[in-house]
């Protein structure tokens, strides 16, 4: 039949129905939005009952929609169309039985079932949030993102067009001028002026291991993985303190205040103490004294207090007098 076809552009659908009377059902040609393929149905009775539902098949069974959708019912008047109804839904549909709307109305013979898709999410059948088969804010700079890390891990992992030679304790690594100089402002002067870096086109990192500096640059090209970051985060903390790279230091100083304990705190306040890291300094005091865990390092003070530098003693002294004073 002519008008069991179901017109679409872009999220709308509309279906025309002519020559439709009492007692009679019709269902709609499968139209395509999203993934899934759709059919409406309407059935005359006393009301007129409208369905929205997906075609039977694999793709609906195993991703069955969540459909947010606009459905309006509009009968038309020669070349007039009046509005009837108007409804907005959210619903999880599978079958015909999912969503049925009727319309308390009398309809003339002809008339136009519109449905405009707001949003198309797909129903996980193991649970967990659905989402959204539609690009959202954001999508293309995420895709534009993902493109260009990739790009970034190839230019390093095959050397392609390196045009500098780093030189580590345990060997040597290839990088680009470029990625350097933009990543840290230390390494843009080395190349900027008449440094023996520019001129031999080489950096001498001999404090860090190969490995080490392997994770700094995988850091600065955006392809750095979590375990290579928590394995080398103190040397990366040295090197990001050492070539003002502030958000590698900041990254650093909450990941090591995020695993503080009485096996490290000494430690951890001596690196912050030493690279200036206050959020990680307060930390490790708040933990010592506010928890009373100096008692668990009492055998380890004796040897932090002959190391320590003497305003970082003044402070903890100061620490001891604010948690202890006398109510």
């Amino acid at each position: 039949m002519m008008d069991s076809k179901v017109e679409t552009i872009s999220r709308l659908a509309q279906w025309r129905i002519d020559n439709f009377s009492p007692g009679s059902y019709r269902k709609s040609d499968p139209f395509k939005v999203g993934i899934w393929n759709w059919h409406l149905s309407v059935e005359k009775n006393r009301y007129l009952y409208v369905r929205l539902f997906p075609e039977t098949s694999k793709v609906s069974k195993e991703n069955p929609p969540i459909a947010v959708f606009v459905l309006l019912a509009c009968v038309c008047f020669e070349l007039m169309i009046m509005l009837v109804n108007y409804a907005v839904h959210e619903r999880l549909l599978r079958t015909s039985e999912d969503f049925v709307w009727p319309v308390d109305s009398t309809f003339h013979s002809r008339f136009v079932i519109d449905v405009e898709f707001l949003d198309l999410k797909i129903c996980p059948l193991n649970g967990g949030e659905a989402s959204s088969i539609f690009p959202i804010d954001g999508t293309m700079e995420c895709l534009s993102t993902q493109s260009t890390l990739r790009c970034l891990a190839r230019m390093l992992d095959e050397g392609i067009h390196t045009d500098v030679t780093i030189h580590t304790a345990d060997g040597t690594l290839k990088a680009h001028k470029a990625i350097l100089s933009a990543s840290s402002r230390v390494f843009q002067s080395m190349f900027h002026h008449n440094l023996k870096e520019k001129e031999s086109s080489t950096i001498c990192i001999e404090d860090m291991s190969m490995q080490s500096c392997m994770a700094l640059l995988s850091y600065l090209y955006g392809t750095i993985k979590q375990e290579d970051f928590w394995k080398h985060r103190l040397a990366l903390l040295g090197a990001a303190n050492k070539y003002d790279i502030v958000a590698l230091k900041d990254a650093c100083e909450e990941s090591l205040l995020e695993d503080v304990n009485s096996g490290n705190v000494l430690e951890r306040l001596q690196e912050a103490w030493l690279y200036q890291l206050n959020k990680l300094k307060k930390g490790c005091l708040t933990y010592l004294f506010d928890f009373g865990k100096i008692y668990d390092v009492r055998d380890e003070i004796n040897n932090f207090f002959r190391q320590a530098d003497r305003e970082l003693m003044v402070e903890m002294f100061q620490e001891v007098l604010r948690v202890w004073r006398p109510l």
